[in-house]
């Protein structure tokens, strides 16, 4: 299965990724070539499409040293 860039980046915004730092990974063709590799590393181990989206969100969080925001989740 072929992820579609607005199919990853809805599952990323499922992981709390602000919009804002999405559009700047998904602006720049070298920042996003790095997340579509590493979103096809992780579906060649057979990780599930959530799975993925999951692993990569904690590593934007670490590496950007941010916590997510669960404030919209908890407005539900």
């Amino acid at each position: 299965m072929n992820t579609t860039r607005l199919e990853m980046y809805k599952r990323l915004r499922d992981f709390f990724i602000p919009a804002s730092i999405l559009d700047e990974i998904f602006s720049h063709e070298e920042d996003f070539a790095v997340l579509n590799e590493s979103w096809r590393e992780l579906r060649l181990l057979k990780y599930k499409e959530d799975e993925i989206a999951s692993q990569i969100s904690k590593t934007i969080f670490k590496e950007l040293d941010i916590e997510p925001d669960y404030q919209d989740e908890d407005e539900k």
